[in-house]
């Protein structure tokens, strides 16, 4: 079992990179009449015919659960609502992988609100539970030198959520893809930070111990 817990870390630090690759892969022109500065994600992931955009949003969604696990195993002060909110970030990509939204111009369907709100509670999510981390992290020796990253990082997503809600209602959706992909942007790179530094206390600073005690 200890074993599956070191390799927690990898599997996430992978899976969070699939899912960048992917997307990028799955925004390169699914449709030629979509203009990724005013469509959303998961709008071009509509018109994605390979899914690939999807799958993306799903291993992002499954990696989370795995990174959770992983900073659990290492003992960082994850606990309470911080673990809480990554939860439902992890969830409601999976559900938002799995229930699509509207193609461009239809009506919106329950399936298409459904995947709205799932939406919104994951990019509120991840910045309120990086937020509520920084104070943990500053406090433990282990997670120190992330703290303030992942401050910058959860103020980006802050500042993102204040100006996607913007240009969703007053702003009438003008820049709106550009704006979810940044917000998207901060929120991924969070993740990466905390997979990263687990990777490091989990592989690296374990590795330099046990050559120690060798020599």
């Amino acid at each position: 079992m200890t074993s599956v817990k070191r390799l927690y870390p990898l599997i996430a630090f992978a899976a969070i990179a699939f899912s960048v690759v992917a997307v990028v892969i799955g925004q390169i022109v699914p449709d030629p009449y979509l203009d990724p500065m005013n469509v959303t994600i998961s709008e071009y992931a509509v018109a994605d015919r390979g899914g690939v955009t999807e799958v993306a949003m799903a291993v992002l969604g499954l990696g989370s659960l795995v990174l959770m696990a992983g900073l659990r195993a290492a003992g960082a002060p994850v606990r309470g609502l911080p673990e809480w909110l990554m939860g439902v970030w992890s969830a409601a990509l999976l559900v938002a992988a799995v229930i699509p939204t509207t193609p461009l111009g239809e009506d919106m369907t329950l399936t298409a609100q459904i995947h709205r709100y799932v939406s919104v509670a994951a990019f509120l999510a991840l910045p309120a539970a990086g937020a509520l981390l920084v104070p943990r992290f500053a406090a433990d020796e282990r997670w120190k030198a992330i703290a303030r990253p992942v401050e910058w990082l959860a103020l980006a997503g802050g500042f993102g959520l204040l100006a996607i809600t913007y240009v969703a209602l007053p702003g009438d959706r003008v820049l709106i893809g550009l704006v979810e992909r940044v917000l998207l942007g901060a929120e991924v790179a969070l993740l990466g930070m905390l997979a990263l530094r687990l990777v490091q206390l989990t592989w690296v600073r374990t590795r330099s111990l046990r050559y120690a005690s060798i020599s």
